[in-house]
């Protein structure tokens, strides 16, 4: 896989015009950058260059013990190890191909992005001090937003598996729920079959999977609770799994029915029709080229113009490695976040679609799809839910 990405940063590179992406690590077991897993797939011990410049030309500097094992995996042209100091190998490397344009990890918007921290950024100021180089650094932002958001067949097979594996613990959930059981314990069923599948979780198992019952106003991100399911209430539910590095993200929604009722009151019925526009509306406006605010928009204005709320977050954002992967996001105009829902979606970036309805008395409905960008559209990665969910009261 790290192959297939080296290639693809190289292509993007010529795409934007930059001649050299550098990625500068140390003692990766403490503190990383994100794109380290991605292009070179392991981490360094002492400070670390690995060079990729629009030429196709791969290079990696690194401290004399770490040389073996990044020769080994074949990925870069020449390894350079050094054992006082790094200088001479960087600047024989930056004078021989003089790059216009050097791309450094740091954003101020997308953390999948800021992964330089300020120390490796002053080492290497002190590195190149008498020469111009630092003068030619740019942000690597839209080098690694395409890195990590273009997926390739490989891994969309990956992400599609995980949400097969995760929407086979959710046809389950139905059967396993049942008034009177807490959040906390259908989440720790739900962990108990993800464990069964030998899966691990998609984020923090604390919260994965979080799980939501009833009217309250607990945050989306909140972990289970001792709350208890309960007839005339809905529940949803939070969840994903990763597959091979690869992770899914979805949402489901159930309604437990009283004793006497059939189907969900009026209200709830309602709710959840205009929450499955909200998301075949958005749905079907994805295509390359538009900007994830004005798909957010489409969600947003129609279940504000049914007379709900807005829901108080982003309507998707990025999956790959992570739940939240970073890059572009469909969300609204807010400060909070910064110019990442102004940037055109492409092919082959990966999206969740989440909208939320808040339903007075019964609790929250939402559901959380998966969708990648195609050619002219978008496809599903996820069976969608394409009903409300109904879980029997006891008799």
């Amino acid at each position: 896989m790290e192959k297939e990405k080296i290639a693809q940063s190289i292509e993007i590179l010529r795409e934007l015009d930059i001649d050299l992406w550098m990625v500068v690590d140390r003692e990766s077991g403490l503190l990383t950058d994100p794109v380290m897993d991605f292009v070179v797939g392991q981490g360094a011990t002492w400070l670390s260059f690995f060079m990729f410049f629009k030429s196709g030309e791969k290079y990696a500097i690194v401290g004399n013990l770490d040389i073996e094992r990044f020769r080994r995996t074949g990925l870069f042209d020449a390894v350079f190890a050094y054992k006082g100091s790094p200088k001479a190998d960087l600047l024989e490397l930056l004078n021989r191909h003089n790059p216009g344009r050097i791309a450094l990890d740091f954003s101020a918007d997308c953390a999948a992005a800021d992964g330089l921290t300020h120390g490796n950024y002053l080492n290497l100021l002190e590195l190149l001090q008498g020469t111009d180089f630092s003068r030619r650094f740019v942000s690597a932002e839209a080098v690694i937003a395409k890195v990590r958001g273009k997926k390739s067949a490989e891994e969309l097979r990956r992400l599609k598996l995980a949400c097969q594996k995760t929407l086979e613990i959710y046809g389950r959930v139905g059967r396993a729920a049942k008034p009177g059981m807490s959040e906390k314990e259908l989440a720790d069923w739900i962990t108990r079959q993800r464990e069964k599948m030998g899966l691990a979780a998609a984020w923090e198992v604390s919260s994965c999977p979080a799980v939501f019952s009833g009217p309250q106003e607990i945050g989306a991100h909140s972990a289970p609770t001792g709350n208890v399911l309960k007839p005339g209430h809905i529940f949803n539910i939070d969840f994903g799994v990763k597959v091979d590095k690869y992770c899914s993200d979805l949402q489901r929604t159930w309604y437990i029915l009283r004793p006497g009722e059939k189907q969900a009151p009026g209200e709830v019925q309602k709710g959840f029709a205009v929450l499955l526009e909200s998301i075949r509306l958005s749905f079907s406006a994805l295509k390359p080229g538009v900007r994830g605010v004005d798909i957010d928009q489409i969600a947003r204005a129609y279940i504000v113009s049914q007379g709900y709320e807005e829901y108080p977050h982003a309507l998707g954002h990025q999956v790959g490695r992570y739940a939240h992967d970073g890059g572009a996001l469909l969300a609204p105009a807010w400060e909070r976040y910064g110019n990442l829902p102004f940037m055109p979606l492409e092919k082959d970036q990966v999206f969740t679609i989440e909208p939320r309805i808040y339903i007075k008395d019964f609790g929250v409905a939402t559901v959380e799809e998966m969708a990648v960008i195609t050619a002219n559209g978008a496809e599903y990665l996820s069976q969608p839910q394409r009903e409300l969910y109904l879980v029997k009261a006891k008799p």
